[in-house]
């Protein structure tokens, strides 16, 4: 048995949308409900909104950190690989807003000319909004109120959130875009290695993999495969790939009856001691009190 929640072949993050067939989600949450307040390194078709409501956040785009301040934000365009993490473990919390680029393709030549050359620039990882700049409070304040239409859940408040999504697109295209567009930066090669790798280990982690496994799929020595992983997730490959088990594990946890040593055996753990040792200190408990706190109340 073999379970890769949330992650494409591609070991892009499949986005559960707050309603099938309209690819979009939002969201309040906090940096204390991810394990060491610090998600895992990702990325996705979907574009990405981010406001801190209070405290701050690193955010890890592509290599480079960036510190998002209290009531700032940021917009992460389309297939960046990114985390955020907590500030001296301090608390965040944040609105995170994502949605497809197809969501706003009800014209093809809208399309064309103001979504595609965003997303496919490979110069535009992602815009800082500062909320002391009066040019960028519109687009955070655009934030908030997706925020609060689906808190309030009015009656095809969908639609209006995607009316907010077009407003916010022509306000970034016209402030931020305009002035960027002629930026025409060559793709890091680096990236896309990263990517390979992170992919083989999302679909080979419950196999017995080693540094030379890892390393061939980016077709790269095994000082460069560490080179890459500690500039770009800051971990080294052996790291990730206990992180990424300890993920699939804790899905495995909540949604199966499966017994423990089996669990750690699916995900790629030979000692259930070792995994059991290593889950504690990773989600301060243990996987049987893990299973039993997270899992759902039957109904």
């Amino acid at each position: 048995m073999k379970l890769s929640p949330d992650i494409m072949q591609d070991a892009s993050e499949i986005v559960h949308y707050d309603k099938t067939g309209i690819p979009l989600y939002i969201r309040t949450g906090s940096l204390s409900s991810y394990p060491g307040m610090k998600a895992l390194c990702h990325w996705h078709d979907d574009i990405e909104f981010i406001r801190i409501l209070q405290g701050e956040m690193n955010y890890h785009i592509n290599g480079e950190n960036i510190l998002i301040r209290q009531n700032d934000g940021l917009m992460v365009n389309a297939r960046q690989m990114h985390y955020g993490y907590s500030v001296n473990s301090q608390e965040c919390t944040f609105i995170c807003v994502l949605f497809h680029p197809s969501l706003l393709s009800a014209n093809r030549l809208l399309y064309q000319t103001y979504i595609q050359p965003v997303t496919e620039n490979q110069g535009l990882p992602y815009f800082y909004l500062d909320s002391r700049e009066s040019s960028d409070l519109p687009l955070l304040n655009t934030i908030t109120n997706l925020s609060r239409l689906k808190t309030e859940a009015a009656p095809c408040y969908e639609l209006q959130a995607t009316a907010l999504l077009y407003t916010f697109w022509a306000q970034l295209y016209t402030k931020k875009v305009l002035n960027c567009l002629t930026v025409k930066e060559p793709i890091n090669q680096d990236i896309q290695l990263q990517k390979n790798m992170v992919s083989y280990i999302c679909q080979h982690y419950s196999e017995k993999l080693t540094l030379s496994d890892i390393a061939s799929a980016g077709n790269v020595c095994r000082s460069k495969c560490c080179k890459i992983f500690r500039r770009y997730l800051h971990q080294t490959p052996n790291d990730f790939l206990n992180t990424y088990r300890l993920k699939v594990s804790a899905a495995l946890l909540t949604t199966t009856d499966l017994p423990i040593t089996e669990i750690a055996l699916t995900c790629g753990f030979n000692h259930p001691s070792y995994y059991t040792e290593l889950f504690t200190r990773t989600y301060a408990l243990t996987p049987t009190a893990y299973r039993t706190r997270h899992r759902p109340t039957p109904t």
